[in-house]
């Protein structure tokens, strides 16, 4: 079996709240020194991702869309084992919106050839607006199942595990198919052992670039964008404290449950 991950590096989300800082013009969040990591859901795909092949005796290659840096994201995919990680990159898919990198996603994989699955985290860690996985299998003409816990191999089709508030919803889908991932107790990301750390140092990981994808810049340009980002900010949260006073303890708790339904809370 077939594995495909489609993964993205991120700005670390555990970055101290002092230092984030967004630009309100480029309405994109300021890097600074902060280190790149791979993106928490995207990680969980891989994860379920590995945890399929060794199901089937299968092979998973990851693919991500950016720049050289993006590469220490692929080689930590090679050392929990994944077999190949592929990286598209051209100064024409930086501006591309979530409906121009699922058609960029979409053309590598076609040149990546025959898989059956193809897996997304359920949202990126940065903007996390969760669009790009049902985008793809738009694109792929593929069904598309959200927010999968894990996948069990069956004869030509695979079972997908959902968590749901009261257990899980099982869904059988045919091959191939995209699936968004969420966490789990089933599916917390391995660590990468010494053996794949010193295997995935020496793998090549091969460039793909808009031509070699058949695609132009105007299919991924800001103008072929189907979301528009109005804002990007900061909120600003208050806090206001008020103290309920009262002769006695019944008193303030009455005075308490006044005050509550002022403010219509109860």
């Amino acid at each position: 079996m077939h594995i495909v991950v489609c993964m993205k590096q991120v700005i670390d989300p555990e970055v101290p709240p002092h230092l984030f800082q967004i630009d309100p013009v480029e309405k994109k969040q300021i890097r600074g020194r902060q280190p790149l990591v791979i993106s928490d859901y995207d990680e969980v795909a891989v994860e379920i991702a590995l945890q399929l092949k060794e199901k089937t005796d299968g092979k998973v290659t990851v693919v991500t869309i950016g720049d050289q840096e993006s590469d220490e994201s692929l080689h930590q995919a090679l050392a929990m084992g994944a077999d190949e990680a592929i990286r598209v990159t051209d100064p024409a898919f930086e501006t591309a919106d979530a409906f121009g990198k699922a058609h960029i996603l979409a053309a590598a994989l076609r040149q990546v050839g025959e898989f059956d699955a193809v897996l997304c985290g359920r949202q990126a860690g940065d903007v996390e607006l969760g669009l790009v996985g049902p985008f793809l299998a738009e694109a792929l003409d593929l069904p598309c199942a959200t927010l999968i816990a894990n996948v069990d191999p069956t004869d030509g089709t695979a079972r997908l595990k959902c968590p749901t508030e009261t257990g899980y919803d099982i869904l059988e889908a045919p091959l191939p198919f995209v699936a968004t991932v969420t966490n789990d107790e089933s599916n917390v990301p391995r660590y990468a052992s010494v053996r794949g750390i010193m295997r995935a140092r020496k793998a090549k990981i091969p460039v793909w670039s808009i031509t070699d994808l058949g695609l132009e810049a105007s299919q991924v340009s800001p103008e072929a964008a189907m979301i528009q980002l109005d804002g990007l900010f900061i909120p600003k949260r208050e806090m206001v404290c008020e103290i309920i006073t009262g002769e006695t303890s019944a008193e303030k708790a009455q005075n308490l449950v006044l005050r509550l339904k002022e403010e219509q809370l109860i």
